[in-house]
């Protein structure tokens, strides 16, 4: 029996009533990744690992414990640092680095159960929007094999949406859970800043990095989220709040709305800026069918303006390369990562160790970082960049004044094929317009499967709420998933 279609939900019940076990859930999982290879998802397995885990749950559901997660398989991005796996962010600098601890996320997913299948392919050091820019070669599309999955948590969208696990985790510094999750047809969220310990995370940018879950159901977002979110006294950057069960609203109606209309009283805001120019038409027209479901559903659809928006992206290519000139500065071939063999001094070992180790796109950002934060350039560029982005933070809290959570598209088009924004990289950024003025306020923000565009390739609906509002995010996700069924379409 293959299990690949399966949620969570449903993979937990036939554990509970034995008529699974985590150890053939893990056995079944690991023979769809063997077949799966050309999608390039998974860069390493380990199935000894993954079967002492599973054979570790059993024994838990044997003594008569549960828990959502507890025998569920996963995958994580290679950003996140693990024990007894390969751990090198896609990067030649770290090849066949195996750390010798869990990332916080990792360890808590742990904790509860989930029983890992391996690392996930990602862009390189999570720089990147298709995960093309990995020393792992790039990620296969599964609804079209020409097509980039997106990026930086490519592998982590393309194991889900091909049925290799339930649910994996990602990280978004600037869009990359939502814009991979999107292009390909699954769900994704990425939590308030400070929600999640970056603990073990192999930074990029340490003011927007934020891990979050991808799987196929807001329902299944939920379930994961509530075991990643807590406070982590290794992170100052953590929030420490009271826990919360992100799904306990689901399938609840709002406290002003009925079952009929269960979304009664929520307004939802629809930013000018997200639906002019610059947007396909392959795009908008299944998200204009998203919105008229869920004014259906009893919500009320309300224009709003997000005027900085087209800021979002000088200001985001300007603080995330600085912030990664800093954190990559550590692989030097000295203290960290690889060394060159060929060198005559220490300053052409430095030279050769990170020409070698870095990629172009991992070079090129580390330059422009450089660049913008040195002597004479740092207060016309840096410190301009910072003042923007909290003029985009403000026009968001401005927003929400007028309503309760924002929608729009994830991506201007849908998946775009294999090496056609390779050779202009501002193209490639500029794919990010929707998903960035988010991620640079610090806001949750999520994706949500909405139908097919072009060569019947996925689209994702954006939807961000305000600060620590995940709950009302998922909320709404469920009701619309409630009533349609295309997060749970699979490529074949």
């Amino acid at each position: 029996m293959s299990f690949s279609a399966l949620q969570i939900s449903e993979l937990r019940a036939l554990l509970d009533h034995k008529k699974a076990s985590a150890t053939e859930l893990a056995q079944d999982a690991l023979q769809r990744i063997q077949s799966s290879a050309q999608l390039n998802a998974f860069v390493d397995v380990q199935p000894e690992l993954t079967l002492a885990q599973a054979r570790a749950a059993d024994e838990r559901l044997a003594r008569g414990e549960t828990g959502a997660l507890l025998g569920i398989p996963c995958g994580h991005k290679d950003i996140f640092v693990t024990r007894g796996w390969a751990s090198t962010a896609a990067s030649n600098m770290l090849k066949g680095y195996v750390s010798p601890f869990d990332a916080e996320v990792v360890d808590r997913l742990n904790k509860a159960g989930s029983v890992s299948l391996g690392k996930l392919n990602c862009d390189e050091f999570a720089m990147g929007s298709s995960n093309e820019k990995s020393a792992h070669g790039p990620c296969l599309n599964p609804w079209d094999t020409q097509a980039v999955p997106g990026g930086s948590s490519g592998g982590s969208a393309v194991a889900v949406a091909a049925g290799l696990v339930p649910f994996a985790t990602g990280t978004d510094t600037g869009g990359s859970i939502r814009q991979p999750a999107s292009l390909c047809g699954i769900t994704g969220i990425k939590p308030t800043y400070g929600s999640c310990s970056r603990y073990g995370m192999i930074a990029y940018a340490s003011s927007l990095d934020q891990a979050g879950p991808m799987a196929r159901s807001a329902k299944d977002c939920a379930l994961v989220l509530n075991h990643m979110v807590g406070f982590d006294p290794k992170d100052s950057t953590v929030v420490e709040r009271p826990a919360e069960d992100f799904a306990a609203q689901l399938g609840q109606p709002r406290a002003t709305a009925s079952l009929d209309q269960p979304l009664r009283g929520l307004r939802i805001g629809l930013p000018v800026e997200f639906f002019g120019e610059g947007l396909a038409d392959d795009v908008r027209k299944p998200i204009d069918e998203a919105l008229t479901h869920l004014k259906q559903l009893g919500a009320e659809l309300v224009d709003i303006s997000l005027p900085r928006t087209k800021l979002s992206i000088p200001a985001y290519y300007v603080i995330a390369p600085a912030e990664a000139s800093s954190n990559l500065s550590r692989f030097d071939g000295v203290r960290y990562g690889h060394r060159a063999e060929q060198y005559t001094d220490l300053k052409s070992m430095y030279e050769n160790s990170r020409s070698e180790g870095f990629g172009l796109e991992v070079q090129r950002r580390i330059m422009v970082g450089a660049y913008v934060l040195s002597h004479g350039y740092y207060d016309a560029y840096y410190l301009q960049a910072q003042k923007v982005r909290r003029l985009i933070a403000q026009d968001f809290q401005a927003a929400f004044t007028q309503c309760d959570l924002i929608a729009g598209p994830v991506s201007p088009t849908v998946a775009w094929n294999l090496g056609e924004k390779s050779a202009n990289p501002t193209q490639m950024y500029l794919a990010d317009i929707y998903t960035l003025g988010a991620s640079l306020a610090g806001l949750p923000g999520m994706s949500v499967p909405v139908g097919f565009g072009d060569k019947n390739r996925p689209v994702g609906m954006q939807l961000i709420g305000n600060y620590f509002r995940e709950s009302e995010l998922l909320q709404t996700a469920d009701w619309y998933q409630q009533g349609t069924d295309w997060h749970l379409r699979t490529p074949v």
